[in-house]
């Protein structure tokens, strides 16, 4: 197992710089065979290190996000598919915040698509939508980058952590807004 890592380490490096131009194409197309993002930034930390690792998938992720703003904009019966499923996950009328959003594209199961959706809900125009998401995707791309580079070294109570933290973070970051029914505001006492 140790020759197929030395090869693939060797590979890298004398490949200048092709191997971070496919890494970064890697990130779009990696969609479409349905690999996980969580999997992708964690091989990009295994093979390229944390800080190169981090700026190649932050660029694969921007990219990806730019491409799924102008498909959802091609295809309206894509992007209503994808709103209804943000409803049966999130409620009806739920605006998640980009803070939030940040904090669940750290969590591996959640659709990144969809994601993107209730960010392109949340900042419609292009310029807003492609700065949202790359601050949102700057966690995710960082934190598990990271994790790829040190994974040998995590001890299952770091990872209890890790998980404890996200789920205070995505209720700290959270909107707080009441939503009072007309009904209820004007209450008649009887």
């Amino acid at each position: 197992m140790d020759d197929r890592y030395a090869f693939v380490f060797t590979f890298i490096e004398a490949s200048g710089w092709l191997a971070p131009l496919a890494f970064i194409l890697f990130h779009i197309v990696r969609q479409f065979i349905f690999i996980p993002v969580v999997l992708v930034c964690i091989v990009g930390g295994i093979l390229f290190g944390s800080v190169f690792g981090t700026l190649y998938s932050l660029a694969g992720l921007t990219l990806l996000s730019a491409g799924s703003y102008f498909i959802l904009k091609m295809f309206p019966g894509l992007n209503q598919r994808l709103l209804n499923l943000k409803q049966k996950w999130f409620g009806q009328g739920a605006v998640l915040t980009v803070g939030q959003i940040a904090v669940l594209r750290l969590v591996p199961f959640v659709h990144y698509q969809l994601l993107n959706v209730c960010l392109m809900e949340r900042r419609p125009a292009l310029g807003d939508y492609l700065k949202s998401s790359f601050l949102a995707n700057l966690p995710l791309a960082f934190f598990y980058t990271v994790f790829g580079e040190f994974i040998s070294e995590f001890t299952p109570g770091i990872i209890a952590m890790i998980l404890l933290g996200l789920c205070l973070l995505f209720y700290t970051l959270r909107e707080k807004v009441k939503v009072i029914k007309w009904r209820e505001f004007f209450h008649q006492p009887s």
